[in-house]
């Protein structure tokens, strides 16, 4: 753990630690880094597998049967 000092929206900095339920700044600031960098890596694995699956085919298979039901209704 590093000590860093930084500028920070108070306004932002309130309203993340009402909505996550937090007492300090600190805490706040953590928990929103891992947040981020959560939804970045799961970014990141979503955008590989529909890389993969397009490469398989699957993407088109998926948009002819998406189509297919579309026009049965």
């Amino acid at each position: 753990m590093s000590v860093t000092q930084i500028d920070i929206d108070e306004e932002a900095l309130e309203r993340a630690m009402a909505l996550a339920g937090v007492r300090t700044k600190k805490e706040a600031v953590n928990l929103a880094l891992r947040f981020y960098a959560e939804q970045q890596e799961r970014a990141a694995r979503i955008s590989r597998h529909f890389e993969r699956a397009r490469h398989w085919g699957a993407v088109e298979d998926a948009e002819r049967l998406h189509r297919a039901e579309k026009d049965t209704r």
